[in-house]
This record gives C-alpha cells, structure tokens and sequence, in this order.
C-alpha cells in the first residue's frame, strides 16, 4: 500500500497546528512549527479564508494525518460508521481510536502513532494473549493490550517509556506501565477522545459526494 515519505512537519504546517505526529517531539521548542508556522510552499506566508468545502476537505486530511491514514481506508471507515446504529462522526472516531495501533499509542507503547504501528507490525503486540500485527485489528472492551513478555527487555521499550511514562491515559483505558500492559474498560465517548478534529464536517464532506 503506498503511504506517505515525505516530511512529517510539513502535515502540520499545512493544517496550521501541531497535529503531534511525532508525539512528544512536537512539544519540543524545536518543533519546526514553533519556527515556521506558516504553510508550506511559496504562497505559505498567506492563508487564504476556506470555503465551506475548504473547511470540510481540511478536517478530513486533519484527521487522516492524525491516525495516519491514506483516503482508501479512511472513507471505509467511514462508511462502516455510516452503517452503524448512532451519531456517523463519533461513530467514526471511535473506530479510529479503537484500532490497536492507536490504543498501543495511548497507553505508552510508542512515542508516536507510527512508532505504535510499527511495534504492532513487528509482533511485539499481544491482545488476550495472542500475537497481532494487523494495526487496524478492532480492539473490543475486555481487551487485554501488552507487550510480549520476551520483548518487555528490549533497550526499545525502556527508551520509549522514558518518554511516554508522564503521558495521561485516557479513562477508557487501565494501564499497568510496570507490565507493560494495558485493559480497555469500555468504548470511548465523544468527551474521551481529545483530538482536535470537528467530525460534523467530515460527515458533511463524505454527504456532498
């Protein structure tokens, strides 16, 4: 599946606020977006007003930089939160906090989504006991997330939790940091999840195609 290489700050610069892409990286006084706020390009000194289509196109990319995602799989998560019973934008975040790459994120397992990703990817994930490496496996309440207990000693682990150990956990999730381990309690209300993304207009963009 083709995927995004280029520079990840430029994705922020582009929407016009940190998105923490690369976790708490961007809350460093290094982050390029605390030196070149502005939009990439020529033209970057100058933003224009969005149309409303504008403003509906930017919270779709917003949220699909955030979970790292390309247009193919976003639209069909969004057409499984269509299908499902209730409000189609909650419905659409909560599958996407719910995928296993961005629950290993929420509970310290990576410095960032993709670094997340990349830790289920290697099989270094266990839910319920058993090895996964799908990153967008659908993790349910009762769920138990952990690190595998040969891998718990790696050098990589104990430098990632240098990092995440002060991050909060949201109340949807039980984290055990000195196990490595993690239970989802239940699914995330629309007040849980604290990505700065208005979904109503995501919904709208998608009803307008």
């Amino acid at each position: 599946m083709a995927r995004y290489i280029g520079p990840v700050c430029r994705r922020c610069r582009r929407e016009g606020e940190k998105l923490f892409i690369k976790g708490e990286k961007c809350a460093k006084q290094s982050c390029p977006m605390n030196k070149r706020p502005t939009a990439p390009g020529q033209h970057g000194t100058s933003r224009k007003k969005l149309s409303e289509y504008g403003q509906q196109l930017r919270e779709k990319q917003k949220a699909k930089r955030i979970y790292g995602m390309l247009e193919s799989q976003f639209s069909s998560y969004f057409k499984e939160a269509a299908r499902t019973p209730g409000v189609t934008g909650e419905n659409l975040l909560r599958l996407l906090e719910l995928r296993l790459d961005n629950v290993a994120f929420r509970l310290g397992f990576g410095r960032s989504r993709t670094e997340a990703r990349q830790v289920v990817r290697h099989n270094l994930i266990t839910v319920n006991g058993k090895k996964v490496n799908i990153p967008s496996y659908q993790v349910k309440p009762g769920d138990v997330i952990a690190v595998r207990d040969k891998s718990k000693s790696l050098q990589r682990f104990k430098d990632i939790l240098e990092v995440s150990n002060g991050r909060m956990v949201p109340e949807w999730l039980n984290s055990d940091v000195e196990n490595l381990r993690g239970t989802v309690i239940a699914k995330p209300t629309r007040e849980q999840i604290t990505i700065p993304v208005r979904e109503t207009l995501i919904v709208e963009h998608y009803s307008k195609n």
